[in-house]
């Protein structure tokens, strides 16, 4: 009579998902274009928010000054301590060559020759642009006293992009 039976059924529920991390985009730019630290975002098949923590910034050197690599990294940890880290890549090159202000073309008497003057240059990535002056190549004219003075400088950044 009063025959029973029981049964116990258990279930153990375990989250050893981590979760889905999307950070921005690798990118490629000039040293005077990167951007600013992107946002990252997360889901998890269990936790509804998602700690998304940026880890910061590693620059690797490049063959120059103003061409570099940025890793920036990011982790997003569910509230059972699942965690994914992803970084985006920032490549930064300097393809830009300085611009070169020079003294301007002028014509004179063949007693008024000026110097040579000072040249200029501004760069988008280097503040110290190595200006160098190349010299003079003298073209003569239709007599001695009348000729063409042809000076040249050369502007050149900190990786090798110049102008002349």
């Amino acid at each position: 009579f009063g025959n029973t039976a029981s049964a116990t059924r258990t279930v153990i529920v375990v989250d050893t998902t981590a979760p889905d991390l999307t950070v921005p985009a690798d990118e490629t730019v000039e040293c005077d274009s990167i951007p600013q630290v992107g946002s990252a975002s997360a889901t998890d098949n269990c936790d509804s928010e998602v700690s998304v923590v940026y880890d910061g910034e590693e620059r690797t050197d490049g063959d120059c000054e103003d061409s570099y690599t940025l890793t920036r990294t990011w982790t997003a940890t569910d509230n059972c301590g699942n965690a994914t880290t992803l970084s985006q890549t920032i490549t930064v090159i300097d393809t830009t060559a300085p611009e070169l202000t020079i003294p301007a073309d002028e014509t004179v008497e063949c007693d008024s020759v000026p110097s040579v003057g000072d040249a200029s240059a501004t760069d988008n990535c280097d503040g110290d642009v190595d200006i160098k002056y190349d010299g003079e190549v003298r073209t003569d004219g239709d007599c001695e006293n009348s000729y063409t003075l042809t000076r040249t400088w050369t502007a050149t950044d900190n990786c090798g992009n110049e102008t002349k």
